[in-house]
């Protein structure tokens, strides 16, 4: 037992601040715990049909849907992650950048566009390189407004060379191969 006034109040404070450390991790397991369940709300087609099916999210769509401040949004995703049936995202990934569609309709995701020009160019023939402008007009026919320089953009982040590169890499492997 405390022997005197000193050792009491300071017992006190310890205990004041060991109490306000739990509610405030309690706070923001609750704010975290938030925030994921909106993101997995919105993004429920990609958790079930895969990146294609990702939709454009901002940050504000979060932030109203929850009725919390945008910073508090962007401070309780960095360094975050969630394990979903897809595999293990950082929160942040949610968040993609909205493309227009060429018809009207739903935006997509500028994730699920990229994730579309990779198979576009792993699907390609050896004879049939596809160039930027090729890859445009195709993601135009499917609904995605996109520029050419958009498109190498994406293609370049995503380490994979021009057409041209291409074309000489597979006839590179065609003769090699002979």
């Amino acid at each position: 037992m405390p022997k005197n006034q000193t050792e009491k109040d300071f017992l006190a404070e310890c205990l004041q601040n060991a109490n306000w450390l739990t509610r405030s991790l309690d706070q923001r397991a609750k704010t975290i715990l938030k925030v994921a369940s909106e993101i997995v709300r919105q993004q429920d087609a990609f958790l079930v049909h895969g990146v294609r099916h990702l939709k454009p999210l901002n940050l504000r769509t979060v932030a109203d849907a929850i009725g919390m401040h945008e910073s508090t949004v962007s401070r309780v995703t960095a360094n975050k992650y969630m394990l979903t049936p897809r595999g293990v995202f950082e929160l942040r990934y949610f968040f993609t950048a909205s493309i227009a569609s060429s018809g009207g309709g739903d935006a997509h995701s500028s994730e699920a566009v990229r994730d579309r020009i990779k198979q576009l160019i792993d699907e390609e023939k050896p004879v049939d390189v596809l160039s930027d402008d090729a890859i445009v007009d195709m993601l135009r026919e499917s609904g995605v407004d996109i520029a050419r320089r958009t498109v190498a953009k994406y293609r370049e982040g995503m380490n994979i060379p021009s057409s041209v590169q291409r074309r000489r890499e597979k006839r590179a492997l065609a003769s090699a191969g002979r």
